[in-house]
């Protein structure tokens, strides 16, 4: 029968996520973000307590962005090592279900463990509990299940003998990773149980790597030698799967031109003679060339959302070939599918291929792409005024090293760093999935948590930044270094511009815009101060770079702001870039302004893809 050791539940569930390793050897959970509050701080709080550094505890100041920095770090790390959360119940449960929902979408393990109500009902209802009039087994937990990959409720201290293993499994199951919810009723947190000695013992996960079907790697390779000018995308797959030296010897030797989607992008460096750049709606002139002449789409670890394909209308009638560990993405846009693991996929159509190599690839695009990013992207003559994001992009990348990784989360700068950015390899962190305004700070401490070589650089505008800042007080506290480059635009710049695009007039984005007395004079420079970060306003582009580069000698956060203009885009004026996104106009209106927006949209409307 063996020993048996008797702990807690909440004992015994720490020390078995103490145990659980990687490949490398490496603690899977790396440690635990926590709040406590009643339904986590006598049974979990207590437990974390206990295991000091061999499963850390770290205290954040909100829920969901101790998760955005969870998400960040698994994500730094190509899902090879990750994060939980521990929440009370009520508000600090539903804190986290945002950033739930955002790791589900970036397909991203996060563990969350959340206090719940009691198991025996004898207080009910207890502070924070959620009451469902006709359902007596509902809390506010139950806001996770759409959001979550697996979720289980911990009523008896054995379940965890079987919920931890299938939470385990899911974080590092290539095809269904994803967050996991273990709601844990906080009676049962502090019941003693009589463990087997074996189930704590250490435990190795490996993440699989499946091997493509012969059937449907004769059919893909098939594809591939018919075409004449294919076109691959590479989505973030390409990177968890470890499989970038394999997609560049791949394209190099078959002369395939690659394209990027913002989880894709660095994947290959953006000097990789076979990168031709951003694909889509924030796309790049000689990647939305290559992707419009294709007869052959590639797809390889991507979910084709709208931004990649302009909204399906990219693509024109080139066939589509999906290569995915996920059958549920490979099958997308009636694509003929290889559900494979990226490198195992490509290694297999290599050789399959022989000495195939395709006719489409004509470097003289991608040269005069890369000339024009170059002038956009340089600073301005006049200083006098209000710099461009593509302006400021350009600084950076002038004041980093090859080491530096952009990161952001939603606003303009995604579709201009994804346009104009030019990374290095793993030079780029996006998080576009969700596109989750607040991301970004926190995101960029969990990212330089998992990445401590790298200089990280956080894009975020004044609108995100208001969101959600608090991590930056956390990150001071815990001496994780990383600039923060605040483009303040004066309220939700992206938006208003998108509104206006689409027909409509200026209308509650820019502060002067909205219904408000006073037009906020806001100091972010001291509001960062105050959180014990370096903080200092940039004057211009030139001063932008010199504020970069001392940045890097310190053991805190940096924040540089820097004012700019709202109006134009980050393409504008740049040839080639962007391409249709469908954002459904009004089909009747008051203006001549709307009638017009609508007319454009019918016509963009009418190129759809819906079927192949």
């Amino acid at each position: 029968m063996g020993n048996k050791i008797r702990l807690t539940a909440a004992q015994a569930m720490v020390r078995w996520l103490s145990v659980q390793n990687n490949e490398e050897g490496q603690r899977f959970i790396d440690g635990v973000w926590a709040i406590f509050g009643h339904g986590n701080v006598a049974g979990l709080g207590e437990a974390l307590q206990g295991m000091g550094d061999a499963l850390p505890t770290w205290r954040g100041q909100n829920e969901q962005t101790m998760a955005h920095a969870a998400i960040a770090f698994a994500k730094g790390n190509a899902r090879r090592r990750a994060q939980a959360v521990t929440t009370s119940i009520g508000p600090g449960a539903t804190n986290v279900v945002t950033a739930a929902a955002l790791a589900h979408v970036n397909r991203l393990p996060l563990l969350v463990i959340a206090g719940d109500v009691f198991a025996n009902r004898r207080p009910d209802p207890v502070l924070q509990q959620i009451e469902d009039f006709d359902d007596g087994t509902v809390s506010a937990n139950d806001c996770f299940r759409p959001v979550v990959r697996y979720f289980d409720r911990i009523t008896r201290p054995e379940h965890l003998l079987t919920a931890l293993p299938r939470a385990m499994q899911v974080m590092t199951d290539p095809a269904n990773c994803g967050p996991v919810c273990l709601s844990f009723c906080q009676d049962v947190q502090a019941e003693a149980y009589d463990w087997p000695d074996a189930f704590l013992e250490p435990r190795i996960w490996r993440i699989r790597r499946s091997q493509p079907d012969r059937a449907e790697l004769a059919e893909v390779a098939e594809m591939i030698r018919g075409a004449k000018s294919p076109v691959i995308v590479a989505g973030g797959g390409v990177i968890y799967s470890g499989a970038e030296d394999t997609l560049s010897a791949f394209a190099t030797r078959h002369n395939i031109p690659v394209i990027e989607t913002q989880a894709g992008k660095s994947a290959l460096a953006q000097d990789h003679v076979m990168n031709y750049g951003a694909a889509g709606v924030d796309g790049s002139g000689a990647a939305n060339s290559m992707a419009a002449q294709a007869d052959l789409v590639i797809a390889i670890g991507t979910r084709l959302q709208d931004f990649t394909t302009g909204s399906r209308t990219l693509f024109g009638d080139a066939q589509l070939a999906g290569i995915n560990i996920q059958p549920y993405d490979a099958a997308k846009h009636g694509g003929v599918t290889l559900v494979a693991d990226a490198r195992e996929a490509l290694d297999a159509l290599t050789a399959a291929l022989g000495d195939y190599r395709a006719d489409a690839a004509d470097p003289a695009i991608r040269a005069s792409w890369l000339a024009a990013v170059d002038g956009h992207c340089a600073a301005p003559c006049d200083t006098n005024a209000l710099p461009t994001d593509a302006q400021v992009i350009g600084a950076v990348q002038r004041a980093t090293g090859p080491d530096a990784v952009a990161m952001c989360a939603a606003g303009t700068m995604p579709g201009a760093l994804k346009l104009l950015w030019q990374p290095s390899r793993h030079g780029y962190h996006m998080e576009y999935g969700f596109s989750c305004m607040g991301y970004e700070i926190a995101g960029a401490m969990g990212l330089k948590l998992a990445r401590p070589d790298r200089e990280v650089i956080c894009f975020v505008g004044d609108g995100s930044y208001m969101m959600a800042n608090s991590e930056l007080a956390t990150a001071v506290m815990r001496r994780v270094p990383f600039t923060v480059v605040l483009t303040d635009n004066r309220g939700y710049g992206c938006i208003n511009r998108l509104q206006q695009g689409t027909g409509g007039v200026p209308f509650n984005n820019l502060y002067v815009d909205s219904n408000i007395e006073v037009q906020p004079q806001i100091d972010f420079v001291g509001h960062a101060a105050s959180m014990g970060a370096h903080a200092v306003k940039a004057g211009g582009i030139a001063e932008l770079e010199a504020e970069i580069a001392k940045a890097r000698d310190r053991d805190i956060p940096t924040v540089i702001v820097i004012d700019t203009t709202a109006a134009p885009g980050p393409g504008d004026g740049l040839e080639g870039a962007g391409h249709w996104w469908d954002v459904a106009v009004p089909e009747v209106g008051e203006t001549d302004k709307l009638r017009d927006a609508y007319e454009v949209y019918l016509k963009n409307a009418a190129k759809q893809r819906l079927v192949n």
